[in-house]
């Protein structure tokens, strides 16, 4: 194939992808809004450069900078006790226990947040669409989900562990930020 065809080709599939994005047609991304609906939580608006003050290098750079922390590296991805996972940047609950899986991908996953408390996006960063997702209040990019996870819902929210914090049944959880 000639470096021309190969352009082209790429070209088509990145407009096709577009295309589908677009139209509403990205079946992640249809999901994922139909089962959040509307939030009424209040975005919290901060500057990046107060969030960079108050978080941790790479925790500031997963959330605010949408980087991806290494697999395998977070701690949260062994983490079994009951209670409530929440945004490492504001405190916003975004997941319960007790949709966490091993989903053997290296990233704490689960299979569903907590109604409302995440907003959506597509990514385009490998070319392809993929959903995005992000806490509703602050912003704060947490991962990626997709149409492989178990029953009930099939999705796996794939997130980066340092965008979260764990905060075990019986704590109290801590007051969110402003």
């Amino acid at each position: 194939m000639q470096r021309r065809q190969f352009i082209q080709r790429l070209s088509t599939l990145a407009l096709t992808c577009l295309g589908l994005s677009a139209c509403g047609r990205n079946p992640i991304a249809t999901a994922v809004s139909e089962a959040q609906g509307a939030s009424t939580i209040e975005p919290l608006k901060k500057p990046l450069e107060e969030w960079e003050k108050l978080l941790p290098p790479q925790a500031y750079k997963v959330l605010f900078e949408e980087g991806t922390e290494r697999s395998f590296s977070s701690p949260l991805n062994e983490e079994k006790r009951k209670g409530t996972f929440i945004c490492a940047a504001c405190n916003l609950s975004l997941f319960e226990s007790s949709a966490k899986f091993d989903s053997g991908t290296g990233w704490p996953s689960f299979f569903q947040p907590i109604k409302d408390h995440t907003g959506s996006s597509t990514d385009y960063k490998l070319i392809y669409p993929r959903t995005e997702y992000h806490c509703v209040r602050c912003g704060g990019h947490q991962g990626h989900v997709f149409n492989d996870g178990p029953p009930p819902t099939g999705q796996r929210w794939c997130n980066n562990g340092v965008a979260l914090t764990f905060v075990p049944e019986g704590e109290q959880l801590p007051p969110l930020r402003t």
